[in-house]
């Protein structure tokens, strides 16, 4: 599966750095690209192993909000 999202609060490297590091904590994410100059995150995971709404949980832990873009 792959997903989106929209960060509107994700502004520089660190933000990127934090983002991207949702992979090693949740088993299933294949890859996760982040890009602050667009406030992008595209997710690859594993359905099975890990879901949608755990994904955005541990975003948000981080203090980031996320919006499943179009």
């Amino acid at each position: 599966m792959k997903r989106v999202f929209h960060i509107p609060d994700m502004h520089c490297p660190a933000c990127v750095m934090r983002l991207e590091g949702i992979e090693d904590e949740l088993p299933g994410i294949r890859r996760i690209t982040a890009s602050y100059h667009k406030q992008r995150l595209e997710v690859e995971y594993d359905e099975a192993q890990v879901s949608e709404a755990q994904i955005v949980a541990a975003a948000e832990a981080l203090g980031y909000t996320m919006r499943k873009s179009q």
